[in-house]
């Protein structure tokens, strides 16, 4: 079951679901025309860094051998995106980026638990940036800003600032508890994973 914005707020409220900071307000009123919250999502923010591939490393990829996060820090790097310029993606380029907001789906005996998707915006696909477009799951037990694959396929650059709504999370219940299993990349505070 997905749920709807009011339900997400719900979640909350009740200490099931942790958005940090907390979206708000709740819905749009005459002095806050915008607000985060579509009728089953909630739009998340770009972060202050993002990571670009490192040039000219003469490697090929094993993935047969997991657990990726542990080199991930040694293939980009982290710089921090300018508040006024932003970062100017270029066609046909990948960055990882993270969301400003931390999540944490808890997981807890006897309280509604809850899993998530996160997912680009349909503003943003139609100018050709996907965000996030292989891995949306966010399982629950997760804590940590959420990692987000970008990259661009149109014809032109795409410029990205901190702060801008880049996504949306999709919140599901989950039907019964489910026991923990943490990922590489639990806690994660950079865009890579660390």
């Amino acid at each position: 079951m997905i749920l709807s914005n009011d339900g997400i707020q719900q979640a909350i409220d009740a200490g099931d679901l942790a958005i940090t900071p907390e979206p708000s307000p709740r819905r749009p009123s005459e002095n806050q025309p915008s607000c985060p919250y579509d009728t089953c999502s909630v739009n998340l923010r770009l972060g202050t860094h993002i990571s670009i591939p490192k040039k000219g490393r003469p490697i090929t990829l094993d993935l047969r051998r997991g657990r990726v996060g542990a080199f991930l820090s040694e293939l980009y790097e982290t710089i921090p995106l300018d508040p006024n310029g932003g970062y100017a993606l270029q066609p046909n380029t990948f960055i990882l980026g993270q969301t400003l907001e931390r999540v944490h789906l808890p997981i807890r005996e006897a309280r509604p638990c809850y899993a998530a998707r996160i997912e680009g915006r349909s503003s943003f696909a139609r100018i050709g940036l996907l965000v996030h477009f292989t891995a949306p799951t966010i399982h629950a037990g997760f804590e940590g800003t959420i990692a987000l694959e970008m990259i661009n396929l149109a014809e032109y650059p795409i410029s990205l600032f901190p702060g801008m709504e880049i996504c949306q999370l999709i919140i599901e219940q989950v039907s019964t508890t489910p026991f923990a299993n943490p990922s590489d990349f639990q806690s994660q505070s950079t865009p890579t994973g660390r």
